[in-house]
């Protein structure tokens, strides 16, 4: 188990350019299962989940040509489906979270898919009905085998239909939406989820000959194809890397520059930030970060106390309520965090707790921050990254905290940040790996 050693209170300064979207590449690597033809996506980030991810595709035979960083050509001409009923396959997706966006695929182009049930976070009850009721009312056959704990997905042929969703699941938008585009007939999809990152992934079908109405609604209408083809793909920068930086710039930072951040796609993060009291500057397609000596947390326009809650996009993503919380222990006021969709992502508090940080958790789904106004530094510990998300958290706390902190368990960090150390490190951070 590797370990990062920081030393906190060096304040960082310069530009940082974000990786490639993890969620996106996730989504649209697994789209290339859809065709035998040649797919090539670029901007793919460096990181645990989406390597994991492409290296189980190549022991499925489809060919992966490296043609430079970040840049890749996938071909599944020759798919081995025998090699979705081993023992490999099936345990190596209970490590790969992202595993479960192959089963769109692989139902629409071979009509069939297995998968065991999917690890990553450790965050709360994360189920996939949404994902198996779609296969469903398109036409497919489910099973589940609760001992091995084993899904099948059949279908002879999938046909279109009318589908509510019960929830604006990213991934099961993105499931169903991949197995409609070969389905008989025409899919309407309501409730979709439409964060930027599933507009991406619609737009690489199109490009692939798919017929998709609706990109960026909560209303997709797919007419199905028999086929679709070779295409070119720039997956977007990580959104929820972007608002991790924008957190470290303003606890720890002397003017850090955020290249290429693809503003129109970061919806409601900047304000989200700027609720805190944090100033940015939007230069550009670049975000700069001034030095916040003091920053104050807003009240509502009838004075109330602030809440920050998230939400399917256009709301604010989970992903960043855990980056805000650290930001929000050195403000000036008080804030109360509701984490609505998974019941235990707000247990790691108890670590900036245990830093000095004055925080009440209320219940699994609420915490309320009172800020210190960066009168009292967090006090450096060690600590374990129960998932990518706290970890991330948890870094960016021991930045800024007096004396030398130890973050444990870093492969959770891995999973979703690229070279997370050297890029850091580079700005002035003092951090080494172990």
């Amino acid at each position: 188990m590797n370990s990062f050693i920081i030393e906190g209170g060096h304040r960082l300064k310069g530009e940082i350019t974000p990786q490639g979207a993890k969620n996106e590449a996730l989504q649209v690597i697994c789209a290339t299962l859809l065709t035998k033809e040649e797919v090539r996506i670029q901007n793919v980030p460096d990181i645990l989940d989406v390597n994991n991810l492409i290296s189980l595709l190549m022991d499925m035979s489809v060919s992966v040509r490296k043609n430079g960083k970040g840049d890749y050509t996938f071909c599944a001409a020759n798919v081995n489906l025998s090699f979705l009923e081993s023992e490999e396959y099936l345990e190596r997706c209970t490590k790969l979270r992202g595993s479960i966006l192959l089963t769109g695929a692989l139902l629409a182009r071979f009509g069939k898919a297995v998968i065991s049930k999917p690890g990553g976070d450790k965050i709360g009850r994360r189920r996939l009905d949404t994902h198996f009721l779609g296969f469903q009312s398109l036409g497919a056959q489910f099973s589940y085998n609760n001992d091995q704990g084993i899904f099948r997905i059949e279908a002879e042929k999938l046909k279109g239909t009318y589908l509510l969703l019960d929830e604006a699941s990213v991934t099961g938008t993105a499931n169903i939406v991949m197995a409609a585009v070969l389905a008989e007939g025409r899919t309407t999809i309501y409730n979709a989820a439409c964060e930027p990152y599933l507009q991406q992934l619609c737009k690489l079908l199109v490009s692939m000959g798919a017929k998709i109405q609706g990109i960026a609604s909560n209303l997709l209408i797919i007419d199905g194809v028999e086929s679709l083809h070779a295409a070119e793909h720039t997956i977007l920068p990580d959104m929820i890397e972007i608002g991790s930086f924008i957190g470290i710039a303003a606890m720890i930072g002397d003017g850090v520059t955020i290249k290429n951040v693809s503003y129109e796609n970061l919806g409601i993060i900047p304000a989200s930030f700027a609720r805190l009291g944090i100033k940015m500057e939007r230069q550009g397609d670049d975000l700069y970060v001034p030095r916040q000596e003091h920053y104050q947390i807003e009240t509502f326009l009838d004075g109330s106390f602030m809440t920050l809650a998230d939400a399917p996009w256009p709301g604010l993503t989970p992903d960043l309520l855990s980056v805000l919380i650290v930001v929000a222990t050195q403000a000036k006021g008080s804030v109360l965090f509701h984490q609505k969709m998974f019941e235990s992502r707000l247990f790691f508090v108890d670590n900036l707790i245990d830093m000095g940080a004055q925080i009440i958790l209320c219940d699994p789904h609420r915490a309320v921050v009172v800020g210190h106004d960066n009168e009292q530094p967090l006090r450096a510990r060690r600590m374990s990254s129960p998932d990518i998300r706290a970890g991330i958290a948890l870094l960016i706390a021991a930045l800024t905290a007096d004396g030398t902190s130890r973050i444990d368990n870093i492969e959770q960090i891995d999973r979703g940040y690229e070279n997370l150390e050297e890029r850091l490190t580079a700005l002035g951070a003092v951090i080494h790996r172990s």
